[in-house]
């Protein structure tokens, strides 16, 4: 009896393990299959021209007949292309990351070599607290306290220091931009980096610490010349899945990225939107297409960004484990 229920047990547990190593794929698929789908009538009617164009109009939604494409129809004047999405996507993207991974770096380097286990422990709790407050938070935040500061402050000083080179000559408008966007982001993807890169800096053998002090090196020197090249595996491991986090901000970015449509940002204070942004702020918009058009354009938008966002963050590991060869 007791090997039977012994048995069963264990057949339990691998059906439950079973499950759960396969419910991550299997949802991943059926989201998958879903926005391919949903999105097909845009793939058809937009054709390349959803790739390289920079308008996006929902058209004359209430005169005049249906244009008529591959069997699907949009309203009259419509024209969906995903160009200035893209650009306000990659531009915020790489610029949080350049504000970000020193920062982050730096950080990790403070909680692993300089804090004692005690402060290093607590302060790391900190550090990891700040990567769960909600996005809607850090996109008002950046509204009430970025923005106006961007605008008053910080864009004229830019302006007045850099302003020789073109995309920071400005003008700073409102403040609410691709620098905006570009500053709440490195925020929020600063705990991720600093987190993975002090694990990676603590996963270092201790003998290189000793051997470099014994040689008389500084911290510093140690830090530089022994430590990150050991641990930059997974320090570039953590770079990877911040950009993954920073490609699909949706809400934060909307509440201070301007709102941009049609055209590309001339400086870095320019309004812009991005990929996910855009779906969120047009969705309600998208709703008065009859056609359902709209709709479908931004169901391939969606689709971009998730086969973007899934091939970053699959890359991560495998940046690491290049790192490592």
């Amino acid at each position: 009896m007791r090997r039977r229920r012994g048995r069963e047990g264990e057949w339990t547990y691998g059906v439950l393990v079973g499950v759960g190593a396969a419910s991550a794929p299997v949802i991943l698929g059926l989201l998958t299959v879903t926005l391919i789908a949903f999105a097909w009538p845009s793939v058809v009617w937009n054709g390349v021209h959803f790739f390289t164009s920079k308008a996006w109009q929902l058209g004359n939604l209430y005169q005049g007949q249906p244009v008529v494409r591959g069997g699907y129809q949009a309203a009259p004047g419509a024209e969906y292309g995903m160009v200035v999405f893209a650009v306000g996507t990659v531009l915020s993207s790489i610029l949080a990351l350049v504000l970000a991974v020193p920062v982050g770096i730096g950080v990790a380097a403070t909680l692993s070599e300089q804090a004692g286990p005690s402060l290093g422990a607590v302060l790391g709790f900190f550090v990891e607290l700040i990567a769960g407050v909600p996005s809607v938070v850090f996109g008002l935040w950046g509204f009430i306290v970025l923005v106006p500061w961007i605008r008053t402050s910080l864009g004229p000083l830019l302006e007045r220091l850099l302003g020789w080179i073109p995309f920071f000559a400005g003008p700073v408008a409102s403040g609410a931009g691709l620098l905006a966007s570009g500053l709440v982001l490195a925020v929020m993807v600063l705990p991720i980096i600093a987190a993975i890169s002090r694990d990676a800096l603590q996963a270092a053998p201790r003998e290189l610490r000793e051997q470099g002090r014994a040689l008389g090196l500084t911290d510093w020197e140690v830090l530089r010349g022994l430590l990150l090249p050991v641990a930059w595996p997974g320090i570039l491991g953590g770079i990877t899945l911040a950009l993954g986090r920073a490609l699909g901000e949706t809400m934060a970015v909307l509440m201070v990225c301007g709102g941009a449509l049609g055209y590309l940002p001339p400086n870095i204070y320019s309004p812009i939107s991005t990929v996910a942004s855009n779906v969120v702020a047009l969705l309600d918009s998208a709703q008065t297409d009859s056609t359902g058009m709209a709709i479908h354009a931004l169901a391939e938008l969606a689709l971009v960004l998730l086969i973007i966002t899934v091939a970053v963050n699959a890359l991560a590991p495998l940046a690491a484990r290049r790192g490592q060869a």
